[in-house]
């Protein structure tokens, strides 16, 4: 695993704007706010022989509960390279505030080359070498399936539902979606991929404090080397990055709730059957009741990235799924707004109608006996390497309407992967069946291919 944190250079049409540090620009803008003089005041008070006097001059404030201070560092970025997708997946679902991709299994055909070490994951010794080979074995599996559906691409390209005189480049990409989009439930959760993360120095110590209170090996070595590269960018924020007792109580109750599910209840690997939740909490208080209708709050709305009105946006929404596949959920779990949270319990196992079930039933019955195995091995945590991107889990998101309505147009338009449409079109019958009057509104789409 490599941690690089990128440093921004300033643009040509900005040279001759001030440049600072991400801490002395939080130390400038803190002072900011408590002058009525201007930044050119605050920026001519620097001693630039020696500008950590001022940052430690209003640092020390962190210390005693602003925080705040710390949230105008401006962006960190750090990449990762070579993390697992689970610790990926985990570290979006830490930082609910931050901005980042990761890899893509549309674009990228990914092999056994990029698993990692089973020791460097935590894998118990006595059961590396199962874990090595079925790992090895669903790899096989994948390109085995991926293979099948781009040859029948290739014979029938009705398949994917492309226009005539359709580009022969646009055709082959297409294709190659059609095929990885259906394979990639066969990946595991182990692969080693790469992301991106921009976040201010004040959710990066967070971050970082969550991930190192994880009793997951290749979390707390990321935290370690995540940590390195803050100390070139914000020092004094580090020391704010390391586990608490409520950190690693958490953490704690998180995995025991997993890994005593898995002991009750066995790893499903049955495909469950969809089951959506959905509740609407609209009550307004008597002194502040809504200010306009629906229709006004929706008034010149052209697409999904048009601004609506208070009538929506003080609505909250809760939206749960019962069989989300990881697949699914490492897309879903990046929406910013409001809370994500899934204890990735193996509840079943979802496989698309163009996959032969039987076939892949002896590779899912080993995953099986794997998962649970290691779930009663030690704390239990080895268990998430064991699961693949087809493992399906329960997944809940709490946000405001507007921003719920803005997920379901985005992932049921142009380009969206079929499952992903799928869920949320469940999710938006849901909530049309709630609250009706919203049915005009909501431009729910067939996710066609994006050309």
């Amino acid at each position: 695993m490599k941690v690089t944190g990128i440093a921004l250079r300033t643009p040509p049409g900005a040279k001759d704007n001030p440049e600072v540090t991400p801490e002395l620009l939080a130390s400038c803008l803190a002072k900011y706010s408590r002058s009525n003089k201007g930044l050119d005041t605050i920026l001519a008070s620097i001693d630039w022989s020696d500008p950590d006097r001022s940052v430690d001059s209003i640092f020390k404030f962190v210390d005693y509960g602003h925080a705040s201070i710390t949230g105008m560092t401006g962006g960190i970025a750090i990449a990762i390279d070579g993390l697992s997708m689970f610790l990926a997946y985990k570290i979006f679902e830490i930082a609910q505030l931050c901005d980042g991709q990761e890899s893509s299994t549309r674009y990228i055909r990914l092999d056994r080359t990029s698993l990692p070490q089973a020791q460097d994951i935590g894998i118990p010794p006595s059961l590396e070498k199962e874990w090595q080979e079925l790992m090895e074995v669903s790899f096989d599996m994948y390109h085995t399936v991926y293979q099948k559906l781009d040859n029948a691409a290739q014979k029938d390209p009705s398949l994917i539902a492309l226009p005539q005189g359709t580009d022969q480049k646009i055709v082959d990409r297409m294709r190659r979606n059609y095929a990885l989009d259906r394979a990639r439930y066969l990946i595991p959760f182990a692969t080693r991929t790469n992301a991106a993360y921009i976040m201010t120095a004040r959710v990066w110590a967070e971050t970082v404090r969550q991930l190192d209170s994880l009793p997951v090996a290749e979390a707390r070595e990321c935290a370690k080397l995540i940590r390195a590269e803050l100390e070139k960018f914000v020092p004094r924020m580090v020391k704010h990055s390391f586990p608490t007792e409520a950190s690693q109580a958490q953490a704690s109750s998180m995995l025991s709730y997993a890994v005593e599910t898995i002991k009750n209840s066995g790893a499903g690997i049955q495909n469950i059957k969809n089951e959506v939740f959905v509740s609407v909490d609209d009550h307004m208080p008597s002194f502040l009741e809504p200010m306009q209708s629906f229709q006004d709050a929706f008034r010149g709305k052209v697409n999904r990235y048009s601004l609506t009105g208070t009538a929506v946006n003080r609505i909250m929404v809760r939206a749960a799924w019962n069989n989300m596949a990881i697949a699914e959920l490492r897309d879903l779990n990046r929406h910013r707004s409001g809370f994500r949270i899934s204890p990735l319990v193996p509840a079943g196992f979802y496989l698309p109608r163009e996959v032969c079930q039987e076939s892949v039933l002896p590779l899912l019955q080993k995953h099986k006996a794997l998962t649970e195995k290691l779930a009663s091995e030690s704390d239990g945590s080895s268990f998430y390497y064991a699961l693949l991107l087809g493992t399906q889990t329960p997944f809940e998101h709490s946000t405001h309407l507007d921003k719920f309505i803005y997920e379901i147009e985005l992932r049921t338009g142009l380009g969206a992967h079929f499952r992903y449409a799928e869920h949320l079109r469940d999710a938006c019958n849901k909530l049309l069946n709630l609250r009706p009057q919203l049915k005009p509104y909501i431009d729910i789409g067939d996710a066609e291919p994006e050309f």
